[in-house]
């Protein structure tokens, strides 16, 4: 089945659509669990169905360095290494090579680095970025891009763009002939892409820039003329004030196609999920619910609950008692204390199987006030009940 994008209804700027993917389709806006080494920690997919995800996340530089692309491709792709056998998306590998810092080298050709593992030298190109994320089997990828720290210099962000700019032509060029070969030669196809049929994996473009509106909506607009099939934007909630982030939003609206999806890099909160949908995203990732969980803090409609206080210590009552989740129906805040204390793995994953329920639920329920035109009235509901200071703009 090939990728496609419908936009199903509006509610001001916020959107419901519908992914459709080789392994399945994906209602929007939604939240992707992050499952770095072909887990979201803790939890096993038959957990990750039961909470409602439709699509998770693979790192592609981990799943890279372990277990190693042949692994992975000779058990069927990514959805049937991990049992998953749903949609997934892979990040390129960029962010976690461009971290490494002491360890890694940007040039024209790409990024350069050594393992964290073992020292070994490798060498992350625009177009075998592309190669290795078709070998992990994944149904949406992502280009290899120049991260950007923040704080950074105007001139910083703007070779950063450039970089990656010159980059997404190579990578676009790259996947065009992969398409072009695995629809002229479907017999060939399970050597090649294993678990998608007929069809290669879809490109995005990741728009880049920092905290720079000259630089989003060059980048922006550069990428629109390069037509991918759907817009990233990453270098976002990296330290940045949150002042900061929603502005370049609301601009990247207005340039990105109403038509294509739009997916907001590793954000975030409960509170920027809502305010990203206002402003037209439809796609959300972030490894914040899964590791708050194994940190003791649970997401509640009310804000955030650290477990880990003594004040929890005889209080039996669930999480939030307006929640369906396991977790919330069968166990209370003093037992999950003890867990958490304790270094039980149990504690971890009940609160992690919480905060995704949480989150899933909160983008289904924004989904559903857009389909009912009431988008707006979701979203004083929403901030009536949720305090969190870490969420103030």
């Amino acid at each position: 089945m090939a990728f496609k994008f419908t936009l199903t209804a509006n509610s001001g700027r916020a959107r419901a659509g519908e992914l459709t993917t080789p392994h399945g389709p994906v209602q929007t806006p939604i939240f992707m669990p992050v499952g770095t080494a072909a887990s979201v920690k803790t939890l096993d997919a038959d957990d990750l169905r039961m909470v409602g995800a439709q699509i998770i996340l693979g790192n592609t530089y981990h799943l890279y360095l372990r277990p190693g692309l042949d692994i992975i491709r000779d058990a069927g792709g990514l959805a049937r290494f991990n049992g998953w056998r749903g949609p997934t998306l892979t990040d390129s590998g960029g962010y976690q090579a461009f971290s490494l810092k002491e360890l890694r080298k940007i040039t024209e050709d790409g990024i350069q680095f050594r393992s964290n593992i073992d020292g070994s030298a490798h060498l992350f190109t625009p177009e075998s970025t592309v190669d290795v994320q078709i070998a992990l089997g994944a149904d949406i990828i992502m280009p290899l891009d120049v991260c950007i720290e923040y704080p950074c210099t105007h001139a910083d962000a703007d070779r950063a763009e450039r970089q990656t700019l010159r980059w997404a032509e190579r990578q676009k060029k790259h996947w065009l002939d992969i398409v072009g070969q695995v629809s002229s030669r479907p017999a060939n196809i399970d050597s090649a892409c294993p678990t998608v049929g007929n069809f290669a994996p879809t490109l995005f473009g990741i728009v880049q820039g920092s905290i720079y509106p000259d630089l989003r909506e060059r980048s922006a607009r550069s990428l629109v003329d390069l037509d991918f099939p759907g817009y990233s934007i990453g270098g976002l909630s990296v330290g940045e004030p949150k002042s900061e982030m929603f502005p370049l939003l609301e601009l990247l609206d207005g340039i990105l196609p109403e038509s294509k999806p739009r997916y907001l890099m590793g954000v975030g909160t409960p509170a920027d999920l809502v305010l990203g949908i206002e402003r037209g995203i439809d796609m959300f990732d972030c490894v914040m619910p899964t590791r708050n969980a194994r940190n003791g803090t649970a997401f509640t409609r009310f804000g955030r609950l650290n477990v880990k206080l003594a004040q929890y210590s005889t209080d039996y009552r669930p999480i939030d008692e307006g929640c369906q989740c396991i977790c919330c129906r069968n166990y209370s805040r003093a037992y999950l204390r003890h867990l958490i204390n304790v270094a039980e793995i149990a504690g971890m994953r009940l609160l992690t199987i919480h905060n995704l329920h949480y989150y899933l639920s909160l983008v289904r329920s924004a989904r559903q006030a857009i389909l009912e035109n009431a988008f707006n009235e979701f979203k004083e509901s929403f901030f009536k009940l949720y305090k969190d200071e870490a969420d103030s703009v």
